[in-house]
């Protein structure tokens, strides 16, 4: 249902200035990743986000929100469709996933996420996949007692029929 919003993304010409300011105003943590030039901020529970140098110095100081998606490049082909100026067409995050960034027909700067694992289940879904596997494994532990229950009878019967044929006055097979 929906594309979530699921990442912020501070551009400015000064970082370091803006970490020791967002430090100091919210309980965010700080992680750098200096091959990327980007630190990512650590929030706990909700969005997070990251702060980087802006690309272009005559870019003002801003905040760019970035939207799940599954498919970047047909996202970003919709969005120019539509009307959008493509900022970035499609950028591969090693190890994390794909974006794309846009600036809609009113000028507003967006970005697109994908992720390169699903996101997780939301609690209904692993609330029932749980229930779908202890359901399983009773079903299985119940058809391996039905299972012993049966060769148990059988060997019974066995053992009955075989004190039958022992038994005196059992009539014997003649041979001819």
């Amino acid at each position: 249902m929906g594309n979530p919003f699921v990442h912020l993304d501070l551009s400015t010409s000064d970082p370091a200035a803006a970490r020791a300011f967002y430090g100091a105003v919210f309980d965010w943590k700080f992680q750098e990743f200096p091959q990327m030039q980007w630190t990512g901020i650590v929030v706990g529970d909700g969005v997070g986000g990251g702060i980087s140098a802006s690309p272009d110095p005559a870019q003002p100081t801003s905040w760019t929100a970035y939207v799940a998606v599954d498919d970047v490049p047909a996202t970003i082909a919709r969005a120019e469709a539509a009307g959008a100026k493509i900022v970035v067409p499609h950028m591969e995050v090693p190890g994390m996933g794909w974006l794309g960034v846009f600036v809609d027909p009113q000028g507003a700067t967006i970005g697109v996420w994908q992720s390169m694992s699903p996101p997780p289940a939301p609690k209904a879904e692993k609330k029932a996949a749980k229930a779908e596997k202890k359901a399983g494994k009773k079903a299985a532990k119940a058809e391996k007692k039905a299972g012993k229950k049966a060769a148990k009878a059988e060997k019974k019967a066995g053992k009955k029929a075989a004190k039958a044929a022992k038994a005196p006055g059992a009539k014997k097979a003649k041979k001819k």
